[in-house]
């Protein structure tokens, strides 16, 4: 027990000193502990168990939810787009890859997610997991352990189905054109004959 609240104690530092960090989420923090006289440690913690206990019984949990695991990952990549860092590029692509595979899952497996219970709740635990800024960021450890290798196996399986994909829908297109102008051509020369018999 005694670990567990060292460890604890620790977090509480952690946070505290990211907390004080000069920002604007941290500046809105610092007005409305000035106002209630609330340490900002206690008001960020009474806001998360909030938002944790919403995505456990609250109306729009899913939203909410994916919402948290889309917003902050695409401010962030934005600002990694347009920044001469290539190192941030490739973090958040990585978070996408992850957030890609982790939705095309969860579609498929929709029928039995329904049966967990607090499954919004531990999916944003999931999703705030892959995106943190942290030595131990589940989008890294999930993509290079298991993403990672399964592409290189299966790398040259998947460049042929694209070729054949693209391949197909180049040759359905091309039929589509042919159609249309047979077509055009049909109606024009119908058209023709119309006025002829006039």
């Amino acid at each position: 027990m005694a670990a567990i609240t060292q460890h604890f104690e620790s977090f509480k530092e952690r946070l505290d000193k990211v907390l004080h960090e000069k920002n604007k989420l941290n500046d809105i923090l610092e007005k409305i502990e000035q106002k209630t006289g609330v340490r900002r440690l206690y008001i960020a913690l009474g806001f998360s168990a909030f938002i944790a206990l919403y995505l456990m019984v609250g109306y729009g949990a899913q939203f909410l939810c994916n919402f948290i695991g889309f917003i902050y990952p695409a401010y962030a990549s934005v600002k990694a787009i347009e920044s001469n860092d290539k190192d941030d590029d490739t973090k958040w692509l990585t978070y996408w890859v992850v957030y890609s595979v982790f939705s095309l899952v969860e579609f498929f497996s929709d029928i039995f997610l329904f049966w967990i219970p607090f499954y919004w709740l531990l999916k944003c635990i999931f999703l705030v997991w892959c995106f943190l800024p942290v030595p131990w960021n589940g989008s890294h450890l999930l993509y290079y352990r298991f993403i990672r290798p399964f592409i290189l196996r299966h790398q040259d399986q998947i460049d042929t189905a694209i070729d054949q994909a693209k391949d197909a829908a180049y040759e359905a297109r091309n039929l589509a054109e042919e159609v249309a102008s047979d077509e055009v051509i049909r109606r024009a020369t119908a058209g023709v004959n119309s006025s002829k018999t006039d």
